[in-house]
């Protein structure tokens, strides 16, 4: 069975045990000749991929009923995965999605360190810095680098603490972001866990 998380920049596979990513740019999914479920937030690839009738969509087997209307479908197959916690998926955007007993609680969307570090270097080249994981979130800083990081860090790490919930973290800047939230797991194979429930109750599996 092959799974695949299509993003913006990538198509994430996972065949068993097996991680492995191709480029949105260059590779041509009519080369994968066995069956392939997926969920893709690419509009562009998605319309590509509804003719391939080896490619099965699993947007077509969620309970819409349980979110909304606009929510990303990779929030959607996250918060699947997970029965009590609070899931911080720090890719492109960070979205922040809190589910208690198995039901969508609600969530935010706060955005990704690439995007937030071009914002900064947009108001001025005196902000061009990187941000500082390891900066002391009790103590104003006193410094540049630590005035733009504490600015970023600080409210998305008082909001997500003050739920007083289990953490998850998945996505390609977890490891950064568990510098802040030590008590986290990170869990790397959360969106395929949850595709993994969707597919077990449409009995595709």
């Amino acid at each position: 069975m092959l799974l695949c998380d299509i993003g913006n920049t990538s198509y994430h596979f996972l065949k068993e045990e097996l991680h492995f990513k191709e480029s949105v740019t260059q590779f041509d999914p009519v080369t994968i000749k066995e069956q392939v479920f997926y969920i893709c937030v690419n509009p562009k690839i998605k319309n590509v991929l509804k003719d391939l009738p080896n490619w099965i969509d699993l947007c077509e087997y969620l309970d819409m009923a349980k979110y909304y209307e606009t929510m990303g479908v990779d929030r959607i197959v996250a918060s699947e995965a997970v029965e009590d916690g609070i899931i911080i998926d720090a890719g492109s955007a960070v979205t922040v999605d809190i589910v208690k007993k198995s039901v969508f609680e609600g969530g935010f969307i706060y955005p990704g360190i690439k995007a937030m570090n071009q914002t900064y270097k947009n108001i001025s080249s005196a902000l061009d810095y990187s941000f500082n994981f390891e900066c002391d979130l009790d103590i104003m800083p006193k410094n540049s680098q630590d005035a733009i990081s504490y600015g970023y860090l600080k409210t998305l790490y008082s909001e997500v603490m003050s739920h007083n919930m289990d953490i998850i973290l998945t996505g390609g800047d977890a490891k950064e972001f568990a510098k802040i939230f030590p008590d986290a797991k990170i869990d790397e194979s959360l969106i395929f866990k949850g595709m993994k429930k969707i597919m077990k109750k449409a009995d595709l599996c």
